[in-house]
């Protein structure tokens, strides 16, 4: 199996004509927290990209805020209707390419059906997986949504939510 890497996701960035940076912040960036703090930014503005699985093994990809958890019910409703459960890491490096926690939201080594939460579109930058644990990705949302061909809805749990993060 393929395993991308900070500079095969810096190949591809440049493949595809992107102005998008590679930030090395000197410290791990493997949870939204971590990233926030390592980039001096609001943990919402860093992004999740997460993969979810239904029971035939369909595979969709979530990118949202950090502050945000994905409405499972939300995503489901856009993509068949089937429960979704979160992917194994197993599955998310094999369909992606790159480990949970360092998933960038393009570039991956399988094209994955996207959404992104619409929410993200309201910054200019977002920061997100850049492929290692202490790698971050700095690009533009609406680069996202063009080289995943993304759609764009409202896949966050209300931020009053009971047990929302």
């Amino acid at each position: 199996m393929a395993r991308g890497t900070p500079e095969t996701l810096a190949a591809y960035l440049a493949a595809h004509h992107v102005d998008a940076q590679l930030l090395y912040p000197g410290r791990s960036t493997a949870t939204v927290p971590e990233a926030a703090t390592a980039l001096g930014v609001p943990p919402g503005q860093i992004i999740k990209s997460l993969v979810f699985t239904n029971s035939n093994g369909t595979l969709v990809l979530a990118v949202v805020p950090g502050d945000r958890r994905v409405d499972p019910a939300k995503l489901a409703a856009l993509v068949g209707g089937e429960r979704l459960r979160l992917a194994s890491p197993a599955i998310v490096e094999q369909a992606t390419g790159y480990p949970p926690g360092a998933t960038p939201p393009v570039g991956h080594l399988t094209p994955l059906p996207v959404v992104v939460d619409a929410s993200l579109l309201a910054h200019a930058v977002v920061y997100g997986g850049g492929g290692a644990s202490d790698t971050m990705l700095a690009i533009a949302p609406a680069d996202i949504v063009r080289l995943t061909n993304a759609r764009v809805e409202e896949i966050t749990e209300s931020p009053h939510a009971e047990g929302s993060a």
